[in-house]
C-alpha cells in the first residue's frame, strides 16, 4: 500500500469473471538472478481492481486480493482473472476504514486443502477481520480484529498454523490461531509504528522468526520467534528501502525481493552485499505490492494504485546467481 496513498478514493465493483490474454513482456530491464520477465495478467484497474497481495497455487496459478474492488480473484496459467468472491460493504459505504477511507482486501494466504485466507478491513466490527474462503464456499470471518486497525500484510506459519497479522495504522503485528479465535496481541514498539502514514507492512515467517516491513520507516524487521512462540527482540535486518511493501525469501537463506512501491522497483536483498534493482517500470510494474517466489519463478503483483496505469501480474525466472 503507497505512503501516499490519497485518503478519499471513489470504489467501484468489477464484474464476476474477466477474461485476459496473457502479454509477454520483451524488456530486458531485468538483472540477474532475474530473467524472462512476463507480464501475465492485466486486472481492470478502472473497475478498482487494484492488486495488493499474491498467492501461488501448486499448478502454478496464482490468487490475488484486489483492494479497491474488495476481491479475491483467482488469475489462471492463461491469464484470465476469475473473481472467487466479493466482500460486502459496511452501512457507511467504508469511508471510516482507518487511514484509508475505503473499505480493502489485502493480505491473503493459501492452505494445503485449497481454503484462502484474506484480511479484510472496512472499520466496521462486523467485517474488520481475517477471512476464510473453501474452494466453491463463501467467505467467512474466522477472527474480529479492532476497527482502528488497517490489516496489511498476512503470513502463516507452516509449523504452527498460525496466522500473523501487519496493522499498519496501529504499528502492531496480531497473531491469530490455526482456526480462528481470538486475535492476540504479539508484537509492538515504534519500529513498527508509522510515521507520516503506515507501519508495519509486509510480513514473513522465515527461519525462526516474524519478518516485518514499515512501509514509512522503509525498513524490514525479524522478530524471533520465542521458544514459547512469544516476540523476542526486534533486529533491523534492512533499512534504506523508499516505500518497501510485501516481500519473499528466495530460498538462498535470508535473501529476499522486495516490492519498492512508489518506485516502482523489486530490489535484491542479500546479507552482507550491497542492494540491487532487479525488476522496474520498464518491466511493467507501476505501485509495486507483493512478491511470491515459488520454486525458480517470481511472482510480482502492481497496483497502480497512485499511477492509475497498469495492475498487472508479473512473473519472472529465478536463477542461480545473486
Amino acid at each position: 500500500m503507497p505512503k501516499h496513498l490519497p485518503f478519499r478514493l471513489a470504489v467501484a465493483t468489477a464484474g464476476a469473471v474477466i477474461g485476459l490474454t496473457a502479454v509477454s513482456s520483451t524488456a530486458e530491464a531485468a538483472a540477474p538472478p532475474l530473467s524472462h520477465p512476463r507480464i501475465v495478467a492485466h486486472f481492470d484497474r478502472p473497475a478498482g481492481q487494484v492488486a495488493e497481495s499474491v498467492v501461488v497455487r501448486p499448478n502454478g496459478s496464482a490468487d490475488v486480493g484486489l483492494i479497491l474492488s474488495r476481491q479475491v480473484a483467482h488469475v489462471t496459467l492463461g491469464g484470465r482473472v476469475e473473481v472467487l468472491a466479493t466482500m460486502p460493504l459496511p452501512a457507511d459505504g467504508g469511508v471510516n476504514t482507518p487511514g484509508t477511507g475505503f473499505a480493502a482486501v489485502t493480505g491473503i494466504e493459501r492452505t494445503g486443502d485449497g481454503t484462502l485466507y484474506f484480511l479484510y478491513s472496512a472499520g466496521d466490527e462486523h467485517l474488520t477481520g481475517l477471512w476464510k474462503l473453501r474452494p466453491g464456499g463463501k467467505p467467512e470471518r474466522v477472527a474480529a480484529l479492532p476497527t482502528a486497525s488497517f490489516l496489511n500484510g498476512l503470513a502463516r506459519d507452516d509449523g504452527t498454523g498460525n496466522f500473523y497479522i501487519t496493522d499498519s495504522t496501529q504499528g502492531r503485528v496480531w497473531q491469530v490461531g490455526p482456526h480462528g479465535g481470538t486475535a492476540e496481541l504479539w508484537a509492538a514498539g515504534e519500529d513498527l509504528a508509522p510515521v507520516h502514514f503506515f507501519g508495519a507492512n509486509g510480513v514473513k515467517v522465515h527461519n525462526g522468526a516474524v519478518w516485518v516491513s514499515n512501509i514509512d520507516r522503509g525498513t524490514i524487521l525479524r522478530i524471533p520467534l520465542t521458544d514459547k512462540g512469544s516476540a523476542g527482540p526486534h533486529q533491523v535486518k534492512a533499512s534504506g528501502l523508499d516505500s518497501v511493501d510485501d516481500f519473499a525469501f528466495t530460498g538462498r537463506g535470508d535473501q529476499l525481493l522486495a516490492a519498492l512501491n512508489i518506485p516502482n522497483k523489486v530490489v535484491l536483498i542479500t546479507p552482507g552485499k550491497a542492494d540491487r534493482i532487479v525488476l522496474d517500470e520498464s518491466d511493467g510494474l507501476q505501485n509495486t505490492t507483493s512478491v511470491a517466489v515459488d520454486g525458480d519463478t517470481v511472482y510480482v503483483a502492481s497496483g497502480a494504485l497512485t499511477t492509475g496505469g497498469d495492475a498487472n501480474l508479473l512473473t519472472a525466472h529465478l536463477g542461480h546467481r545473486g
